[in-house]
Parts: C-alpha cells; sequence; structure tokens
C-alpha cells in the first residue's frame, strides 16, 4: 500500500509499504480517507520536530478513515464506520486519561505524523479508544478536521476561555483552518466576531463565514481598529495562535478583565510583555493544547445539525501535497488543504 515518507527537511515522498498485520486486541485496522494538513505538518517538513522523531516518517497528523477490521475485545465499531481519529498516542490508563482530559495524558507516547508515523497512509492499527464514530450527517472531511481544526478550538473557546454567548472576540488568522472554525463557532452561540486577515479576497470569505467585522492586518493595525469597534473598551476574548508577531497587538485588544486563549506560535515562540498592563488590567492569559475526544464528538454534533462546517481551500493528492505545505507556509490559504487518501 502506498504512504507518504517524510525522508528530509522539505522532502516527502510517495512509497510502498507493507499493509498492517490483523489488529491485536483492542485494536482497529482504519482505512484512510482523508487527512487534514496543519501547521505541524509544516513544521515538521521544515525539520521543526523534537530530537526523539526519526525518518523516514509518515506524514498527518489529522485524519478520518473507515473501520477494516476489528481486534479482539473492541466493542462500539463495526466495519464500514466512519471514525475521526484522535492524533495524540495517549497512554489510556493515568488519571487524566480515565478522567477524559486526553490532552493531558502523562504518557503520551507522541503525536502522530510528528514524532510517530502519521496517517497519510492507506491502512493503519490504531486503538479503539482513540476513534471517535462520525454521527450521520458529517462525511469524511468533517470527520477528517474533527481532531486538530474543530476539537482546539472548542477546547480553547469553551473549556478554557469559557466563552458566552454576547460577549465579543477577535480571532486571529481568520482564513486559517481553525480561524474558520472559530469564527463560526463563536457566531453559533451569538458572539461579535472580530477578526484579522491578510488580504481583500480573505476579507469577503471572512464576512461570509459570519464574521462580524474584518481586519486587514497587512494594511492597519488591528489593535487600533478594535479599539475603535469597542468603543475603547476591547474585547472579551484573543483567539491567539500567531505568536510573536499580534502578541503585543492582542493584548492591547483585551477589555479590563479580559480572556486571551492561545494554542500556537506559528510566527515565533518568543516574545515581551507589559506586566504592568497584564495586573493593573486584571486579564488572563490560557495556553490550551490539542483538546479532549469529547471536543471532537461535540464539534462532529455541531457539523451535523448544518449550524457549522469545514472551509475546504483546496483537494490534493499524494503527488501534489509538497506544493500544498509550501503554500501553508507561505499562508496562502483559507481554510483546509484536505489530502484525499482513498
Amino acid at each position: 500500500m502506498r504512504a507518504l515518507h517524510l525522508v528530509e527537511d522539505r522532502k516527502v515522498v510517495a512509497v510502498d509499504i507493507a499493509p498492517p498485520p490483523p489488529p491485536a486486541a483492542g485494536e482497529v485496522t482504519v482505512r484512510v480517507r482523508a487527512v487534514a494538513l496543519n501547521h505541524i505538518d509544516v513544521w515538521g517538513w521544515r525539520g521543526m520536530a523534537f530530537a526523539r522523531r526519526k525518518l523516514p516518517l509518515v506524514i498527518g497528523a489529522e485524519a478520518s478513515g473507515e473501520v477494516a477490521a476489528i481486534g479482539p475485545g473492541v466493542a462500539g465499531l463495526v466495519p464500514g464506520q466512519l471514525v475521526s481519529i484522535y492524533g495524540a498516542r495517549t497512554c489510556g490508563l493515568c488519571r487524566p486519561c480515565r478522567e477524559g482530559r486526553d490532552n493531558l495524558c502523562e504518557h503520551v507516547s507522541g503525536v502522530h505524523g510528528f514524532h510517530l508515523d502519521g496517517f497519510a497512509q492507506e491502512e493503519i492499527n490504531l486503538p479503539a479508544r482513540l476513534l471517535v464514530p462520525a454521527p450521520p450527517g458529517v462525511d469524511e472531511i468533517g470527520a477528517a478536521v474533527a481532531p486538530v481544526t474543530f476539537g482546539t478550538v472548542e477546547h480553547m473557546l469553551f473549556d478554557n476561555a469559557r466563552l458566552e454567548p454576547g460577549e465579543t472576540i477577535l480571532v486571529q488568522a481568520g482564513g486559517s483552518g481553525i480561524g474558520t472554525a472559530a469564527i463560526q463557532l463563536a457566531r453559533r452561540i451569538g458572539c461579535t466576531v472580530i477578526t484579522t486577515v491578510g488580504s481583500e479576497d480573505k476579507m469577503a470569505k471572512a464576512r461570509a463565514l459570519g464574521a462580524d467585522h474584518v481586519i486587514n492586518y497587512r494594511e492597519e493595525r488591528f489593535e487600533g481598529v478594535v479599539r475603535r469597534i469597542t468603543k475603547k473598551k476591547g474585547v472579551d476574548v484573543v483567539f491567539e495562535h500567531v505568536g510573536a508577531d499580534t502578541w503585543a497587538g492582542s493584548m492591547l485588544s483585551l477589555r479590563r478583565g479580559g480572556r486571551l486563549v492561545t494554542c500556537g506560535s506559528t510566527s515565533g515562540v518568543t516574545t515581551s510583555m507589559n506586566l504592568m498592563q497584564l495586573f493593573q488590567q486584571q486579564l488572563r492569559i490560557i495556553g490550551s493544547f490539542g483538546c479532549r475526544m469529547e471536543n471532537m464528538a461535540n464539534a462532529m454534533q455541531k457539523m451535523a445539525s448544518g449550524r457549522v462546517r469545514p472551509v475546504v481551500d483546496t483537494e490534493v493528492d499524494f503527488d501534489t501535497l509538497p506544493r500544498a505545505l509550501a503554500r501553508m507556509e507561505g499562508r496562502d490559504v483559507f481554510g483546509k488543504i484536505i489530502l484525499r487518501v482513498s
């Protein structure tokens, strides 16, 4: 069967590999249908990985698939069922895992596609506990974007930032995969959404998703526009994942007592911060990583209702994936790039 191997920095090749053996106890063989690309794939492609990574490595951290075979002791799944795949190899035994706080696993082996072989292969054996069934009305693309794109946003907005109906939120990089999800999920509960994008065409697309105010950060200082929109009060929540380039402006965009939730640092991992601003304005900064499997299930239920939807920029195949990674690096996308596997 085919797989996409990262063989060296910036070099991904399609190779033939042996199919997986019959699933062991507690395992399921999954026939991968779609892989959603994320910045974690770009980081791995560029060589931004931890030392324990070994090449060649199958790429792909977010995916959906169809149950092909079931190992002994597996219940609740049947052949042919569409599933969303949790991207981290958690232990399933520690206290956070038992309590449903999967992203705080104390013995996680790594992230698929970054430390461990990922999902850009035709079939893979996985622990059944890492599979979340897709409800009726959700297709393979919806299931593919549930683990990272929508699950991450669910965890950020509702578990961590505690976003409430009627609040005002600033979504940074609204044209990104998680940005498009955040706009929709915030609007779904009746929030006022301000977002930033980097081009005129992305402005129109962000408005079509439901953003109330769209700022081209290449033409205006977004923090000044946010203060003007909010009559100098600032927003209740900032959805941050850009990092160093936007951090200071994001802090200035918060109202007194506001919350900044962050899950990423695509423009740099270090920044400086005005501590007096932090404590005098009683701001809250919340780090957020990944999601719980319950977030994936909740996200897919919202997709099934028709109130939110995956935003797809492009669908690619094994041969055109390297160009897709380069486009993502250059921020030349709106929404998700989807790799069709089978």
